[in-house]
């Protein structure tokens, strides 16, 4: 193998702490460093633990992890079952080499295999490289839906019945 090949494969429980050092590379990238507070256990226990929710797939260059995707499936009462890519990130370094292509192809093809109706994803309205990798691929990036989500306090302070 050429030692500047890059090998995609499905990630493992050993891979955790460079995903998640990723992770904190994108979240900085992203202006939100601060908002990464999971664990390497828990990112452990909730991929490869019993009940697995995500899936990874890293991309390795001369046996380092420099590049990870991750998706999980979820379901849309009107389409039927999606996978939701969650992670999509090649550290800086090595970005415009193709790397992301091939993670990005791995996760259309659990999509593709578990005949799931979408996949989708969220992309930062500035992020004009990302942005521009998607329409490259010709994916619709939908300007009409807004995220809503509760954060972890706002969870545990909520009063039912509201």
């Amino acid at each position: 193998m050429n030692s500047e090949e890059v090998v995609i494969r499905i990630g493992e429980a050993t891979d955790v702490p460079r995903a998640l050092a990723l992770v904190r590379e994108l979240a900085e990238y992203e202006r939100a460093a601060d908002q990464v507070v999971v664990t390497d256990e828990e990112m452990i226990e909730a991929g490869f633990g019993p009940g697995a929710i995500y899936g990874m797939f890293v991309a390795e260059l001369n046996g380092k992890v420099e590049g990870i995707a991750i998706y999980y499936t979820k379901y849309s009462t009107w389409q039927g079952k999606c996978v939701f890519l969650e992670d999509f990130i090649v550290t800086e370094k090595l970005r415009g080499r193709g790397i992301g292509m091939k993670l990005f192809d791995e996760v259309v093809n659990v999509a593709k295999q578990t005949k799931s109706r979408r996949m989708e994803w969220q992309v930062l309205d500035w992020n004009d490289p990302a942005i521009n990798f998607y329409k490259k691929i010709g994916a619709t990036l939908d300007p009409e839906w807004l995220n809503g989500k509760l954060d972890f306090d706002q969870i545990q302070s909520y009063t039912l019945g509201n």
